[in-house]
């Protein structure tokens, strides 16, 4: 190939892999919108725990987990109890052991210096979108299924919204006092049944979405902690792995 040709075809990449990324940005935009208040309530309520600003942005920026950030501020004394922090951080997280090994049949294909950095930006809600675009583009016959592209997209303007806005919720949240009393905590529950409806395929594939609902509440009911995380989670997984047995 002469020098203008490659120079062409790179140009043709580089305008797909763009054309990808908007189309991730675009996906993700209206879950993105939501995710904004309750990044200020949290980083309020961080504030009110005696956490400065810049701890906040560190917390958020290099955890980028929003139910065990959540969890942590719950926990938070003075001094902080860092072993049980530490446990209930990696219990609510467990929860990515089971997003990350659905997506992994996906991303098999990309070398580990493209796949560490995806797996970093990786939270419920860039999974959910990452995770439906890559099944559509499977269903239609397009190889890989999994846009690289796409999913950074999707997933870097959340990390730097959650950050960002988390940032902003710490260095507010002393005027704001209780920022709870303005319904910000709704916008939590409500994103994520705006994710499930997504990826809704009918009663007979969400029954074990029922079994986890089910044994979450009932643990979380009876047994104090987090631990109703990691319940929920595990009895989904073997919720489906019997259901898809007696297919």
């Amino acid at each position: 190939m002469s020098v203008s040709e490659i120079a062409l075809a790179e140009g043709q990449t580089n305008s797909r892999r763009g054309g990808e990324f908007r189309r991730g940005l675009a996906a993700s935009t209206p879950v993105l919108l939501g995710i904004i208040p309750y990044a200020l309530v949290l980083g309020a309520q961080a504030a009110q725990k005696g956490l400065s600003v810049v701890e906040v942005s560190l917390m958020t920026g290099l955890n980028f987990a929003g139910g065990s950030e959540f969890a942590a501020i719950q926990l938070w004394t003075s001094p902080p109890h860092i072993l049980l922090i530490a446990a209930i951080t990696l219990l609510v997280n467990s929860r990515h052991f089971l997003m990350g090994a659905a997506l992994a049949p996906f991303i098999k294909h990309l070398p580990r210096r493209q796949v560490f950095p995806a797996l970093f930006l990786m939270c419920d809600e860039s999974w959910a979108v990452g995770l439906a675009d890559a099944q559509r583009r499977a269903a239609d016959g397009l190889r890989p299924a999994f846009s690289l592209p796409f999913y950074l997209g999707a997933g870097l303007p959340f990390y730097l919204a959650w950050v960002a806005f988390t940032t902003c919720g710490a260095a507010l949240g002393p005027v704001l006092g209780d920022v709870e009393t303005y319904g910000f905590a709704m916008a939590f529950p409500a994103v994520f049944l705006v994710l499930l409806r997504g990826m809704w395929k009918g009663f007979a594939a969400a029954r074990p979405w029922l079994v986890s609902l089910t044994v979450a509440a009932l643990i979380y009911l009876v047994v104090p902690g987090a631990w109703y995380v990691a319940a929920g989670a595990l009895s989904g997984l073997l919720a489906a792995w019997f259901l898809a047995g007696d297919k």
